[in-house]
């Protein structure tokens, strides 16, 4: 685990709510994607504050099982909760992730995106492909041919794999856009894909 749930210290008084991400980002991603946007718009509408957050690992190939983001409100009522789920899937959170209100254990679906994951082999190709290749240019090709359809927003490096997290729209979408791509680099021979969200 990379710090799971850790707290600022000297907690106002209040309620916690935790987002339960169906997102594989590890903490940096984390914090740009969804925490520090969401920090703000929290404080910007009066409605509370991010206070931390944690990364679940899992066994391969997965990597990262889902990520939380805790939330401070002053009271967790109905009106505030819908909000924060609104501001989330603003961000783009992904289908499968929820809110949960810590008092009562209660929770609320939320997500809107679709996800990709791009699974490079990294033991079974020739070892001037691996010499000669780069991954950043897989991850900037895909994020071109996806365009307003998709981006990038993780990555997983296990014993036999790397994999590459894409968020959208439609999974299929992105697939169709990366397909021709991915067939053609020499990088990702062998790769495989798979639906995560």
């Amino acid at each position: 685990m990379f710090g799971f749930l850790k707290k600022k210290q000297d907690q106002p008084a209040g309620e916690f709510v935790i987002a339960r991400l169906n997102a594989r980002v590890q903490p940096i991603d984390r914090g740009e994607c969804y925490e520090d946007p969401l920090d703000e718009l929290l404080k910007r509408l009066n409605l509370g504050e991010v206070t931390g957050g944690g990364t679940q690992l899992a066994d391969e190939p997965a990597g990262i099982e889902f990520c939380d983001v805790e939330i401070h409100v002053t009271e967790a009522n109905q009106e505030i909760v819908q909000s924060i789920v609104e501001q989330l899937e603003s961000l783009g959170v992904p289908k499968g992730s929820r809110l949960i209100v810590e008092r009562d254990g209660s929770e609320l679906p939320m997500g809107t995106q679709e996800g990709l994951g791009l699974f490079l082999n990294g033991t079974d190709l020739p070892d001037q492909v691996y010499a000669e290749s780069d991954v950043n240019h897989v991850i900037a090709e895909c994020d071109r041919l996806m365009a307003s359809g998709g981006n990038f927003r993780g990555y997983w490096e296990g014993s036999s794999e790397t994999a590459l997290y894409f968020y959208g729209e439609s999974f299929a979408e992105m697939k169709a856009a990366i397909a021709p791509f991915v067939s053609n680099y020499a990088l990702c021979q062998k790769a495989r894909f798979e639906q995560i969200a």
